[in-house]
């Protein structure tokens, strides 16, 4: 059965914005909401950390005159309570602070006119507001009638689905329930605002049942979704397993955040070399089918549980972030690939108005070249991660392993799940790890070259958890007691071509082509940036393979080269069409284009010369 993709959008899928500022690590965005929400921008804050949260609805409390009361580990469900409570401020102070916009009020130095001053000019509500002007109406009904057509940012939520570490109590294992992500899940879910849940990192079959437990992520008998699922992913294939798995609980996922495999913050999952644009392609020809086959799933499974089923496909929308970094990328991801909204992350690190950056690590970012930011193997969860040279907590941990102490304290233990020395998970990154590891180290037979690359290897691992959120108490002046001053700090690539700290007009202004802030000359297309970061990605990957392979991971690495050809073809059909996508640098792209082409075959000779066990003994 197939269904009119039209049908799907109402009142409700429209925003005022077609941006959105994804998660960037833990502290970075952790109050975003109440900085952009009562101006009609979306974004999403981490529940990686109830204790940073916690701290933060304190001084908060403190702040706007609300009642608080310490919710501290004693009490039973605590993880949970804390989200909750820090949720149901922001939405609060929200609500508040939006109200105060409609009616004309200042927050924080910003009125109605600066909110319609930030939409796109082709926004309705922006061209409505103008012609009551131009036909002269009096301002208080301009403000009344301009006020209805308002809407308010959301305050999304992300929870990383495999960092769901079991927890204890009186050194007895609680039920899964009680798991961080499972915890966070019901924090969120127990809440007062209506926002939506975005699962990255991966399919957490235990974590999407749990989702069924509680109402609000199902339809009522009028079709609202009060607590909406947001799935990011890195391809189609993904998408549809996921978004079937979710619906045969019931759950229609809202929204598919496709993000890209390398050009991003933080975490990096990289895909098999599917590039960005085919796998936009991709979702593009194939909605349809996304839609009505998730669709029927849906319905048989409301049907079974006795709720309420639609007659035709619920709301939903396809967004995508990941590098961008121009006007006229942003409007060609929408234009062409008709995906809803652009996340921009990354270039909001530089927009103090709207994230958390302490002045330290301000700089740093400030003059981050090319060389200085760099897929890193320091996080605890054995993903690649995008980091920055120098940043603080690395350097906090390269001076204790020089006096001799390897490892970290590991006070909030989130990434806790390595059970390969101790029953209870352990993190990676922790001290208590990093000696087992040398120990086992020192007892292995090993060439001094091998023994010191496998020391590296095991003393890279740095205290992500932690430093991914101090950014957030040394800017505001809180304790950093249990965290110490160390920074981590997860920019994309994208930052090396950022370079001055900006005001979020003059940011949203360079997102919707009014304006520019200063990016360096050098900054390729996002598509090429990505497309060089996969090579540069596989060609690491081949050196450091440990020989000899086997014939299925040699055809793994010929399977990743097919699809950068397939990715450099499209590209090259996709540039001669639509140079306007390319930001006029129609030349410049197709001579890269055809050196990564050449490429190509130089990376294939390389696999087949690899070492191959032998078959007999494979």
């Amino acid at each position: 059965m197939q269904y009119s993709f039209a049908i799907m959008y109402d009142q409700k899928t429209t925003r005022a914005h077609t941006f959105h500022i994804p998660v960037m690590g833990i502290g970075y965005t952790i109050d975003t909401p109440l900085k952009v929400a009562h101006l009609g921008i979306d974004s999403v804050i981490s529940l990686v950390d109830d204790i940073l949260l916690e701290k933060l609805r304190k001084m908060y409390c403190g702040k706007f005159g609300l009642p608080y009361k310490e919710i501290t580990r004693e009490i039973p469900d605590h993880r949970a309570k804390r989200i909750t409570a820090y949720l149901d401020l922001l939405g609060t102070v929200t609500d508040r602070n939006f109200a105060m916009i409609k009616s004309g009020k200042a927050v924080d130095g910003k009125t109605i006119t600066d909110y319609l001053d930030l939409l796109p000019s082709n926004s309705a509500i922006r061209q409505a507001y103008e012609k009551q002007k131009e036909e002269g109406q009096p301002p208080e009904d301009i403000l009344d009638n301009i006020s209805k057509m308002l809407y308010k940012g959301r305050i999304d939520v992300n929870i990383m689905t495999k960092v769901d570490k079991d927890n204890y109590h009186k050194g007895e294992q609680l039920p899964k329930e009680y798991n961080d992500a499972h915890a966070a899940l019901r924090g969120f879910a127990n809440s007062k605002i209506e926002s939506s849940l975005v699962l990255s990192a991966g399919l957490n079959p235990s974590l999407y049942a749990y989702i069924e437990k509680f109402d609000g992520f199902f339809p009522d008998k009028d079709m609202h979704i009060r607590k909406k699922v947001v799935l990011k992913v890195s391809d189609f294939k993904s998408a549809l397993i996921q978004g079937k798995f979710l619906a045969k609980k019931g759950i229609w996922v809202s929204e598919y955040r496709v993000e890209s495999g390398l050009n991003c913050g933080g975490h990096a999952f990289a895909t098999n070399g599917l590039l960005m644009g085919p796998i936009l392609a991709e979702f593009r020809q194939r909605k349809e089918e996304l839609i009505s086959s998730v669709h029927e799933i849906l319905c048989d499974s409301l049907q079974q549980r006795n709720r309420p089923q639609p007659r035709k496909p619920l709301a939903i929308k396809l967004t995508v972030q990941g590098g961008v970094g121009t006007a006229a990328e942003h409007q060609f991801l929408l234009d062409h690939y008709g995906f809803d909204s652009v996340g921009w992350g990354t270039p909001f690190l530089l927009v103090p108005e709207a994230t958390n950056v302490d002045m330290n690590t301000m700089a740093q970012l400030q003059s981050a070249g090319e060389d200085d930011l760099y897929l890193s193997d320091i996080s605890p969860l054995g993903v690649p991660f995008n980091s920055l040279h120098g940043n603080t907590k690395d350097l906090e941990k390269e001076k204790n392993i020089a006096m001799g102490h390897v490892g970290s304290k590991c006070p909030k233990k989130y990434v806790a799940l390595n059970r390969e020395f101790t029953k209870r998970g352990i993190c990676p990154a922790s001290r208590l790890y990093q000696l087992s590891k040398l120990r086992q180290l020192e007892k292995a037979d090993l060439s001094e070259d091998q023994r010191k690359e496998a020391y590296d290897r095991i003393t890279e691992k740095s205290c992500i958890c932690v430093g991914l959120g101090t950014t957030a108490l040394i800017r505001y002046g809180l304790d950093t007691i249990t965290e110490g001053s160390g920074v981590s700090v997860c920019p994309g690539p994208n930052m090396a071509y950022f370079s001055e700290k900006t005001s979020l007009r003059n940011i949203l202004s360079h997102i919707y082509g009014r304006d520019q802030v200063r990016i360096s000359s050098s900054r390729p297309h996002m598509f090429l940036k990505e497309l060089k970061l996969y090579i540069d990605f596989l060609q690491k990957r081949i050196k450091t393979t440990r020989l000899p392979i086997t014939i299925k991971q040699q055809n793994q690495l010929f399977e990743f080269t097919a699809n950068l050809q397939e990715g450099i073809d499209y590209y090259t059909e996709l540039f001669s069409k639509v140079p306007a996508g390319i930001n006029g640098q129609n030349t410049k792209t197709a001579k890269d284009l055809k050196n990564f082409k050449l490429t190509i075959p130089l990376l294939n000779n390389k696999i087949s010369s690899l070492e191959l066990i032998n078959p007999v003994h494979a």
